[in-house]
């Protein structure tokens, strides 16, 4: 595994990023990997920069390509969590069932590009005697 300032993952952890290494270009999947073994050693706020602390990179120049990673580099949230979910279910399907527990609260967010716009049951504030409606957006 390729990383900036000499940084080794452990095996334990390269195992597990190595199903993702096809999300992402190279360069970008260096700071990936920088940004995952920070945030594990990271305590109180994981922010970026808080990451980039604890790995020895607070005097890096192009700290912002650190940031490039969540808000500009091309990769797929949808395929990582497939990934992930095949991997949860390699996991611990020796054990028996696997039972997943599906959050459906609703996000608030307003404006004009927000997709799947509409009204929608809200689960939180609803009970089985009232049932409370929202103008949101769908977060499934």
């Amino acid at each position: 595994m390729y990383l900036p300032v000499n940084t080794t993952i452990p095996v334990e952890i390269a195992s597990i990023l190595l199903p993702f290494r096809a999300l992402f270009t190279k360069p970008v999947w260096c700071h990936v990997q920088t940004l995952v073994m920070g945030t594990i050693l990271t305590t109180g706020k994981r922010t970026i920069t808080s990451v980039l602390v604890v790995m020895g990179l607070n005097q890096e120049e192009h700290f912002q390509n650190y940031h490039c990673v969540l808000n500009r580099a091309v990769w797929s949230s949808l395929e990582a969590s497939r990934i992930l979910l095949m991997l949860m279910v390699t996991v611990f399907l020796p054990s028996g069932s696997v039972i997943i527990g599906i959050d459906d609260t609703i996000e608030r967010r307003k404006g004009k590009k927000i997709k799947a716009k509409g009204i929608y049951r809200d689960p939180v504030r609803s009970s089985n005697s009232q049932v409370v409606y929202v103008y949101t957006h769908a977060s499934f």
